[in-house]
């Protein structure tokens, strides 16, 4: 990174916007962006700001900003979910990271939502100018990077030193296959550090289930091992999506096997929350005519018995 002053760059022809020196093509290209891709909570783009790795989300879960961290920049993820919103997914895990790109991005992205007119630009309205949370997430399983604990204190550091942690939540979204992991559980270890989160994706408790809709591998067994590892490391929420696949609804036999899970889930781990949630955006794979959202009574109802068995449960309709 070269630092440059105003009139130096002025001779080169760049401006300074947001937080980085730009060419005209480069203003021209996010300008673009910017006028047809205003920031909703519909709107996931991961490109929308320009960036390779920094990516802003106007979440209806969390109710405001949600600054996600992309590891996946390849689309690649060990799992197939059928309402994967990524697309060109392929089966893989994360490509190794530029660590200097990533710590560069994330300090000018923070400074321009902090300091600059990032609302301004994408037309947030005044309630969600807030930043809730620094979700690692993005276009694959994050936990596949290989040096996972070092890119979780990297990003621990930046926003601890913006103010944005411990004010804000720091969450990592995964599907749990890899937490066994030794690289994993140090991650975790170090995102408690910090105060975070993990939300741990928990479709469906059956081996048709799991296939159907994940195209997961990993036995139900192995997943409720994975969830009490994880959360006697750090606070751990389960993230379910319930959807009508095929005119079917949630099939009894899915939501009879789930409720079984998470007695044994409340008897043998640390959780105590599920976040139930259902489609919002349209899948970008193969079986995205098949799929349609749950119903808010739907969702609701489930909810309840849900509770019944002693859990916290958050709605994203």
């Amino acid at each position: 990174m070269v630092d440059l002053s105003n009139s130096e760059a002025q001779q080169l022809g760049l401006r300074f916007v947001g937080f980085y020196f730009m060419n005209q093509k480069e203003i021209e290209h996010i300008s673009n962006n910017n006028n047809s891709s205003l920031l909703t909570t519909s709107n996931h783009d991961r490109d929308i700001a320009g960036l390779k790795y920094v990516y802003p989300v106007l979440s209806r879960r969390a109710g405001g900003l949600s600054v996600g961290i992309n590891f996946n920049t390849n689309n690649a993820c060990n799992w197939r979910c059928v309402y994967c919103q990524v697309p060109d997914l392929i089966k893989g895990a994360a490509p190794d990271l530029d660590l200097p790109l990533l710590e560069e991005e994330l300090r000018g992205f923070l400074n321009d939502v902090q300091q600059g007119d990032f609302y301004q630009r994408f037309q947030v309205e005044t309630d969600n100018r807030v930043i809730k949370d620094i979700a690692i997430s993005g276009n694959g399983e994050p936990t596949s990077v290989k040096n996972f604990a070092q890119i979780i204190d990297l990003i621990g550091n930046v926003a601890t030193e913006n103010g944005v942690l411990p004010k804000s939540r720091f969450v990592l979204i995964t599907n749990g296959s890899l937490i066994h992991q030794q690289k994993v559980r140090k991650g975790l270890k170090a995102l408690h550090s910090y105060g975070g989160e993990v939300w741990f994706k928990f479709d469906s408790t059956t081996k048709e289930g799991r296939v159907l809709i994940n195209e997961a591998t990993q036995s139900v067994k192995s997943s409720l091992e994975n969830i009490r590892i994880s959360s006697e490391l750090c606070t751990t929420k389960l993230q379910t999506c319930l959807f009508d696949y095929a005119g079917q609804g949630w099939p009894v036999k899915e939501k009879l096997a789930y409720l079984e899970a998470l007695k044994i889930i409340s008897a043998t781990t640390e959780v105590k929350e599920i976040l139930l949630y259902t489609l919002a955006r349209p899948s970008m794979q193969p079986e995205a005519s098949q799929l349609a959202a749950i119903l808010p009574d739907v969702l609701n109802a489930v909810a309840e018995e849900i509770r019944q068995l002693g859990f916290k449960v958050s709605v994203a309709y």
